[in-house]
């Protein structure tokens, strides 16, 4: 039996909005033990960007910037790609590697995200359950 995302991701997600700034969203990720958050940029068009400890090291800290006078839309990445629950990790890891993503929310037929899907996690079900060779 392949290993699906749905038995892997994290839920719920954190989600911000776009005027939250870099310092707390950077709170909210160690107290929580995640490394992205989703920002939510528009409810009615169901628009997200995702900012990740990526992207923090790389907008803020290698360029010296105010993490607290950042608003998190200034250094997202977006719109984002979504996942489905239902993927393989085999999948999911195609398409992260592709996109060259770390990160990758979870959305349900409708679109709503229902959780986040990182590299990390794919190691740990490989770490922990061991891989099966596809038939």
């Amino acid at each position: 039996m392949p290993h699906l995302v749905r038995d892997w991701m994290s839920s719920p997600i954190v989600v911000v909005d776009p005027d939250t700034t870099v310092s707390y969203a950077m709170t909210l990720m160690r107290r929580r033990n995640i490394h992205s958050v989703i920002v939510d940029m528009s409810e009615k068009n169901k628009q997200y960007g995702i900012l990740t400890t990526t992207d923090i090291r790389d907008k803020i800290v290698a360029v010296n910037r105010n993490a607290a006078e950042t608003h998190v839309s200034e250094i997202m990445s977006g719109p984002i790609i979504t996942g489905k629950a239902e993927w393989t990790l085999a999948e999911c890891s195609r398409v992260m590697q592709e996109k060259k993503f770390h990160h990758l929310p979870v959305a349900d037929e409708h679109g709503t995200l229902i959780g986040m899907i990182s590299a990390t996690d794919i190691f740990m079900a490989v770490e922990e359950a061991g891989w099966e060779e596809p038939s």
